[in-house]
């Protein structure tokens, strides 16, 4: 098989398409070209192992949403089991195939309208087809509903691809997270299956206006209009809930955080500084509340007085900050820019779920927001370091030199 495919290689290796065949080989075996002359990072990790790293840490959320679509789906039909039963009632076969229907088909068209426009543009301008598409391909599945029409998705896909990524010359190069991209466009663009009441469950928008409607408000819904949640804590914790399709189990989102920074692919202060962000702002909002400032016929009053640490437990607040904050081509380089980049995203997560009642999620613009701004945190973080050091440099004291030192100075001057 290996020298079947190595003949193809020679045969299209300098044509147009070497890229789409070099990409499928390497796909399945690594190249056995290796580096001869200098200077080079000699490491056993590359941006394909990188990228299937954070899959692996994204593939139990995957399952988990497979699963939770079918639980909430006949849930909503046949009610909510009085005594629940992770055995009985969630890990079972019917809702199992219930997400194989509806989330892979999701995936499978992230992955094949993406990597598609992938290949053409790297035939196109004739360079090798970039890994950056593979945790793209599998976040987006995971950030929308389950019920999402599979042409809308490609529509958002391709546009996500092109404008997001490639206008600005492909991978390492674009400034805002592609996945993110998508998840915007399709909000702006198709806002009535992203919000609401019915596109969280299986069956719940084909079902609007009938007898046997049903519907499936998630946390930050309900907050937003004001009526109380029916999920208790343990069900936030685990995932237990409507919403999109990755992003409901925080446990899981949790252990991947874990895992990503074990393996040193995402960044822990990204992820810690947008916890206390996030802490922060829900601190002040619950502080108001608590000092009568805010009189309870408000319409930020429901959310606002949301126990603030909660936050972290609904919606893809924490998903976001594990899986698409940490982004290191979107996000700060600088360690100390990363604090402040992490905080503002957790910061204004929350601001921007309490000051917008009409779409109380709003993770995925605080991220893009900050996309924007890491450069110039990024800037100024440098900036500063450059004024701290010449200030040092113009106090510290200079010794003088010997004789021998002078003169190698004024050789290498010369």
């Amino acid at each position: 098989m290996k020298e079947k495919l190595h003949q193809l290689k020679l045969k299209y290796q300098g044509k147009k398409m070497a890229p789409a065949f070099n990409a499928l080989h390497t796909f399945l075996y690594m190249p056995n070209e290796t580096t001869h002359s200098g200077a080079h990072v000699r490491a056993a990790d590359d941006l394909k192992r990188t990228m299937n790293t954070v899959i692996m840490a994204l593939v139990p959320c995957l399952l988990f949403g497979m699963f939770n679509a079918g639980y909430q789906h006949y849930s909503a039909i046949n009610g909510f089991p009085e005594s629940f039963s992770l055995f009985d009632h969630f890990l079972t076969w019917d809702n199992f195939w219930v997400g194989v229907t509806t989330v892979l088909p999701l995936v499978i068209v992230s992955y094949g309208v993406g990597l598609a426009i992938e290949f053409l543009f790297a035939v196109i301008k004739g360079h090798e087809v970039e890994e950056g598409y593979l945790v793209t391909g599998m976040l987006v599945p995971l950030i929308i509903p389950v019920d999402t029409p599979l042409w809308m998705l490609a529509i958002a896909v391709a546009f996500g691809v092109v404008i997001g990524k490639e206008v600005f010359g492909g991978t390492g190069m674009n400034i805002l997270n592609p996945a993110l991209t998508i998840r915007a466009f399709l909000f702006f663009a198709y806002p009535t299956w992203m919000s609401g009441d019915k596109v969280w469950v299986h069956e719940g928008v084909e079902r609007a206006g009938t007898a046997d409607a049903i519907s499936g408000e998630t946390v930050l819904g309900s907050l937003a209009q004001g009526s109380d949640y029916a999920y208790s804590l343990s069900d936030m914790f685990y995932g237990f809930i409507p919403g999109s399709v990755g992003e409901t189990s925080t446990l899981l989102i949790l252990l991947g955080a874990l895992f990503l920074i074990f393996t040193k692919i995402a960044s822990w202060r990204i992820m810690v500084s947008a916890v206390v962000g996030a802490l922060v702002m829900g601190l002040i909002f619950n502080g108001i509340v608590d000092a009568g400032w805010l009189p309870e016929y408000s319409k930020f009053y429901t959310l606002m007085s949301f126990p603030y640490w909660q936050h972290l437990l609904v919606g893809g607040l924490a998903f976001g900050i594990v899986f698409m904050a940490t982004d290191p081509v979107t996000g700060s380089q600088t360690n100390k820019g990363k604090w402040y980049y992490g905080f503002f995203i957790g910061f204004l997560s929350v601001m921007i779920r309490v000051f917008n009642p009409g779409y109380p999620e709003g993770v995925f613009l605080a991220i893009l927001l900050m996309n924007v701004f890491a450069p110039t945190i990024d800037h100024y973080v440098v900036k500063g370091n450059i004024k701290k050091r010449l200030k040092r440099f113009k106090t510290a004291t200079i010794y003088p030199k010997s004789s021998d030192e002078v003169d190698t100075l004024k050789t290498e001057t010369a």
